[in-house]
């Protein structure tokens, strides 16, 4: 029986990874071997009973005893905190699903890395501020990773066999969020309640916001120059309102090979669970009669400068990605908090990225997870309202 855990499953891309788990015949069909989630204890019991896993993590230690009572007779074994995170990512698993937002992510994604297997990787930050540790991490470990953006997956996905020499271009798409068509002046006044909306997918607050700012989009462009090895002016963006189209990949002949399906993150995960072949998948068969056209446009860089600083970040290299997010993560928290205003988000983070490009090493590649976590710390210090 093939064994599996998902990091952070209380979440969006974790809820929706359960349920391919529980459609495809839940404990009948795998050994599941540790859940984990924040402060939704009750869900997170929920899931662990459901699925009859062998541990289930909270992230936070304080909500232990309600997590040990939720499981009460259950048999699941019940951790809190970091380290219960990270020992029970080092548990063997055939298929990981790494759904932890944010830099919190990392270390249990590099755990499960070393102790081999697939790691489905959702987590975009893990490639974004270590991208060349991971890979390195994987290849010592013959374990292997997929990626679970569906923008990523698009990809992976219409390059099958093809060789990256042969790639002109990629391009991925976004849907432009909730300010896609706001006037710019508006932007200034915009509230976090407007920012939490996205017109076409479902996703966590944080995630939302940042398709509001298109931060999320300049994660994405940095994780394909990781994932794919591909130079920043090889990667492109497009503004696609439907979110139907979700990647493309041109080659040198002029053809272009395009990945379109419906805004359901299901597909990717379910894609990232059933490889190399592929299974039916509880999503609708897409009709394009139906939808009768596709938009897309140039996304505007001054309603969107995180696209600016993205390609900015690649060409710096070493520690920037990790920076970069760190001063984003601080930023959404400030704007979250009501501490600064919607549009002072990337000046944040370009001063931030300023301020530590003059720090000794900041063009090294950080050798180790230490490392990262340092400059994580000091850029989220310098970063902070």
């Amino acid at each position: 029986m093939r064994s599996v855990s998902i990091f952070g499953v209380t979440g969006s891309v974790g809820e929706s990874g359960f349920d391919l788990l529980m459609r495809a015949g839940g404990p009948a069909a795998f050994r599941t071997v540790a859940l984990t989630g924040g402060r939704n204890i009750a869900r997170l019991a929920e899931m662990a009973r459901a699925l009859g896993a062998e541990i289930a993590v909270t992230a936070h230690e304080d909500e232990l005893p309600a997590l040990r009572a939720a499981l009460a007779g259950s048999g699941v074994e019940a951790a809190a905190g970091t380290r219960a995170l990270i020992e029970a990512a080092g548990r063997p698993a055939d298929w990981t699903l790494s759904a932890i937002v944010g830099s919190a992510g990392l270390a249990p994604g590099m755990a499960a890395l070393r102790r081999g297997g697939t790691l489905a990787l959702a987590n975009k930050e893990s490639l974004v501020c270590a991208g060349t540790l991971l890979r390195q991490t994987a290849a010592e470990a013959e374990a292997r990773i997929l990626p679970v953006d569906s923008e990523h997956s698009a990809i992976f996905q219409s390059l099958g066999n093809s060789n990256l020499e042969n790639v002109e271009q990629v391009t991925i798409t976004a849907s432009g969020g909730a300010f896609r068509d706001w006037p710019l002046e508006r932007l200034a006044a915009a509230t976090v309640a407007e920012a939490s909306t996205h017109p076409n997918w479902q996703m966590g607050q944080r995630i939302t916001i940042d398709s509001a700012s298109m931060f999320n989009k300049a994660m994405e462009v940095i994780e394909t120059h990781e994932f794919f090895d591909l130079p920043a002016e090889k990667i492109r963006v497009l503004v696609h309102p439907e979110s139907i189209l979700h990647a493309m990949v041109t080659h040198k002949d002029g053809g272009t090979i395009a990945h379109l399906g419906p805004p359901d993150m299901r597909h990717a995960i379910g894609y990232a669970l059933n490889w190399p072949e592929r299974q039916p998948l509880p999503l609708p068969v897409l009709d394009l009669a139906a939808l009768g056209s596709l938009n897309f446009r140039h996304p505007d860089e001054i309603r969107w400068p995180a696209l600016r600083l993205a390609r900015e970040v690649i060409a710096a290299g070493g520690a920037a990605g990790a920076v970069f997010n760190a001063a984003k993560e601080q930023a959404l928290d400030d704007f979250i908090a009501g501490r600064i205003r919607f549009t002072e988000m990337a000046p944040r983070v370009e001063a931030t990225l300023d301020l530590m490009a003059r720090e000794p090493h900041f063009s090294r590649e950080p050798g180790d997870l230490p490392t990262v976590l340092d400059w994580d710390s000091r850029a989220r210090k310098a970063a902070a309202a």
